[in-house]
């Protein structure tokens, strides 16, 4: 006899507990399920804001030359890897080479003329003690007539010549001293290396070298080529775009929070991020850094017209910083705008900033490059060895503008 014909014969009143029981238990089972469930969403989902609208983002560091130029070679390309420093661009040097020659020239033009300068003033020195000499003889001439005057041994016309001579010979030692004045006041005070004209076309020789040196575009930041759109050959000006350089250590996710999601989340809450190129196998953790002045919608090309009459109401989207781990980062490397998801433990009241169980907020190392750095010295050497070498009695022009001249580069 099988079971349901077995159950078929039995009482009412036992097929009736039988029912009870079968349906009891299910009951339990499913209240079991269910406050399993909700006990594990207590513990677990419980207090957490999530959103798949999370992006990888970081700096996109546009690359242009400093001066104008022509390309005459590419030194990297998509992809590469590069260090700071490194040079991507060679750009034709004639130009910035016949600059730096005329500006050696007049340096060592500049020098020499303030040695003609100072060795004009020694000469109206040395006349002055020549016109001092003649006008003291000239007013002894002088004296000497006119002691003689009484005795009528000198003619009246005598003593007017000399009366003559003697201010003739002051009147030109007046003349000295105010020519060697101007004479001296181009070199009074001053030194070679301090002299205005000097200097002057000492700034002309290191702005020419620095020309010179910035015919090498280097890459001012660490980091990935990308966006390359310079050609050998294209004649380039200071802010055209020829690459971009993406430093792969300093990238942080975006992710955008609807509206009701912002109550109880603040700058410095955990945040636990999943990235769509490793899957939900890999965790990346992360610090909520700061979130946006406005939503998407705020800050669009064309902003939305809320007070139109055709007005449907649409939740609001903010973003919020999230700094990555440099370590996760750099066993796990990621790219600019792949997709993520983001998950914050908010915990606490709506609107409380729990900072006690929370992290301070990240320090922020701030962007720099160092590459520029030396850029103030640039063409010293070369203003040092031109000043030097036309500085002394002697030396040849084309000693300080020739092959002797150091390298900029």
């Amino acid at each position: 006899m099988s079971q349901s014909e077995h159950y078929s014969t039995l009482p009412d009143d036992e097929r009736q507990r039988r029912r009870r029981r079968y349906f009891t238990g299910f009951a339990m089972i499913v209240g079991t399920v269910a406050l399993a469930s909700a006990a594990a969403w207590w513990l677990t989902a419980r207090g957490i804001e999530s959103t798949d609208d999370a992006y990888v983002a970081g700096d996109v560091v546009q690359v242009s030359p400093q001066i104008v130029g022509t390309v005459v070679a590419v030194l990297v390309q998509n992809t590469d890897s590069v260090e700071a420093g490194t040079p991507l661009i060679e750009l034709d040097k004639t130009d910035a080479k016949i600059a730096l020659d005329a500006a050696s020239d007049q340096l060592a033009h500049a020098v020499r003329e303030y040695r003609s300068a100072s060795a004009d003033a020694e000469r109206e020195r040395a006349q002055i003690r020549l016109r001092e000499a003649a006008a003291t003889r000239a007013r002894d001439d002088l004296n000497r007539r006119l002691a003689l005057i009484s005795d009528g041994a000198v003619a009246d016309e005598d003593v007017r010549h000399a009366r003559d001579a003697a201010s003739s010979a002051d009147a030109a030692l007046d003349a000295q001293r105010a020519a060697y004045q101007a004479s001296v006041a181009h070199t009074d005070g001053t030194s070679i290396d301090s002299s205005p004209l000097v200097r002057s076309a000492a700034a002309q020789v290191r702005s020419a070298a620095l020309a010179m040196r910035r015919t090498v575009v280097l890459a001012p930041v660490a980091g990935l080529v990308t966006k390359r759109v310079v050609e050998v050959g294209q004649r380039v000006v200071p802010g055209t775009p020829m690459f971009a350089i993406v430093p792969m250590d300093r990238l942080w996710a975006e992710a955008n929070f609807k509206e009701s999601q912002l109550r109880r989340m603040h700058v410095g809450q955990r945040v636990q991020l999943h990235a769509d190129l490793y899957g939900s196998a890999l965790t990346y953790h992360g610090v909520i850094e700061g979130f946006e002045a406005g939503t998407g919608a705020a800050f669009a090309s064309v902003p939305a017209q809320n007070a139109t009459g055709n007005w449907i109401k649409v939740v609001q989207r903010l973003s919020a910083r999230i700094a990555l781990d440099p370590q996760e980062l750099r066993r796990h490397p990621l790219r600019i705008g792949l997709s993520m998801t983001a998950q914050v433990r908010v915990g606490g009241r709506a609107g409380e900033a729990n900072a006690a169980s929370s992290p301070a907020r990240p320090v922020r190392t701030l962007d720099t490059t160092a590459i520029f750095r030396d850029d103030e010295n640039v063409g010293s050497d070369v203003v040092d060895q031109i000043i030097r070498e036309n500085a002394v009695p002697g030396a040849h022009a084309d000693q300080a503008r020739g092959a002797h001249v150091p390298p900029v580069m």
